[in-house]
């Protein structure tokens, strides 16, 4: 089912015809040339998505800020002028409704239920488990030996431990989670494959919920079960809903910081020896690192609820509307020289993880898996290179998250 397209985006005769949705690809360390220039030129754009739909996207900083922390905007999947950009994620959002896909009230419940758990404490509590993960899952690799694909083999396998470990999922086939976030993640994916791949891990985490009520244990599944579900605050529904999202996005968007992060210090041995001359510098580098390969560009989708303002356009009521992190986190107006890579910067305030009320939930442990697993691999693996020629690394640009296919590394 397409929703209806909002009149007032659709193109009217002598009106200036609407750019092409910029789609990232080419340097993974930059944002798109064409996000410069709309800054410049045209900062609050008409464009047409993948979809055929019509939007407006948004590059700079401040009015990035602005948009995602203003009431007047909803982050609701079902109204008719959401701006997906794949019609798989259009029809399974609103059939499955992810709570990232919803407005207060509904979306500070859900929230609140996930905020007890990725508090900057509990986090801090979690270092000496994912380091030992980290250091078991490199064991793992160097055994093995190169050549070997580091986004299967590490980034993946951090990502994925971790959060499955925090909700008490057994992480017996890290593969599956990475393919079920492939595929419902996907612009390309239609809405039955996206349907079947969410169903296959609602499957599994409904498993886990029906055990949990029985015999709980010391993981997120079971204080949401007994905190949530048995007192008859959320449905089943509504809690798989939950889980499912904080799965997929709790592992995709650091999987590719891990694999993207990697590339770019194989690429720069000079940030790669600065790092390890002083670890103490890896909690802002991996600030600096996820302003400059802003992963999470595009999953800020948004509907105005009334006619909104930015940089002397009306975007009117109903039109949808994508906040560009990527054009806010190479914005020079606010910060100096973007596309440098500086682990000295000052004032880095990002806008990675998104703005407002939307901002990431799991922000301090996704820094910890980053600062963790990125140090670690740079104090064990000295050696670490790439197994192939630079230009065969595949670029991943048709997902709601940017990252890397594959990247084939020996030692």
């Amino acid at each position: 089912m397409t929703p209806p397209e909002s009149p007032t985006a659709a193109h009217t005769p002598g009106a200036t015809p609407p750019r092409d949705f910029p789609i990232r690809r080419g340097c993974p360390f930059a944002a798109p040339a064409e996000y410069a220039a709309l800054r410049t030129d045209d900062p609050v754009a008409r464009v047409t998505l993948p979809t055929q739909r019509e939007a407006w996207v948004v590059t700079r900083y401040d009015d990035v800020r602005e948009l995602l922390s203003d009431p007047r905007v909803s982050a609701d999947i079902r109204r008719p002028g959401f701006p997906a950009l794949g019609e798989g994620e259009q029809e399974a959002g609103a059939r499955f409704r992810p709570f990232i896909r919803t407005d207060a009230p509904e979306h500070t419940r859900y929230r609140r239920m996930l905020l007890p758990a990725f508090t900057v404490r509990r986090v801090r509590a979690m270092r000496p488990a994912v380091q030992a993960r980290v250091d078991e899952i490199l064991d793992a690799v160097l055994e093995a030996g190169g050549p070997v694909d580091f986004v299967s083999a590490y980034a993946n396998a951090v990502s994925t431990s971790v959060i499955c470990e925090l909700l008490g999922i057994p992480p017996h086939n890290l593969e599956f989670f990475r393919d079920v976030t492939r595929i419902s993640g996907s612009r390309t994916s239609t809405a039955e494959q996206v349907s079947e791949a969410l169903g296959g891990l609602f499957g599994l985490l409904a498993e886990l919920i029906a055990e949990r009520r029985e015999e709980p244990r010391d993981d997120l599944i079971s204080q949401l079960v007994t905190d949530h579900l048995v007192p008859g605050h959320v449905t089943t529904d509504q809690l798989l809903s939950t889980l499912g999202i904080t799965v997929n996005a709790g592992r995709e968007t650091t999987t590719s910081m891990i694999a993207l992060s990697t590339l770019l210090l194989l690429d720069r041995p000079e940030l790669m020896a600065e790092l390890r001359q002083d670890p103490s510098l890896m909690p802002a580098a991996v600030d600096e690192l996820l302003r400059v390969l802003s992963v999470a560009d595009s999953i800020p989708l948004r509907v105005a609820a009334e006619d909104i303002e930015l940089s002397g356009r009306t975007v009117p009521a109903d039109d949808g509307v994508i906040a560009l992190l990527a054009g806010a986190n190479h914005d020079p107006e606010q910060f100096d020289d973007p596309e440098r890579v500086d682990f000295h910067r000052t004032d880095n305030h990002h806008v990675a993880f998104g703005y407002g009320v939307h901002q990431c939930v799991g922000q301090h442990l996704a820094r910890l898996e980053l600062e963790i697993a990125l140090e670690t691999l740079v104090r064990r693996v000295p050696t670490l290179r790439l197994a192939g020629d630079r230009d065969q690394v595949v670029v991943k640009h048709d997902s709601a998250t940017f990252g890397l296919e594959e990247l084939m590394v020996t030692w």
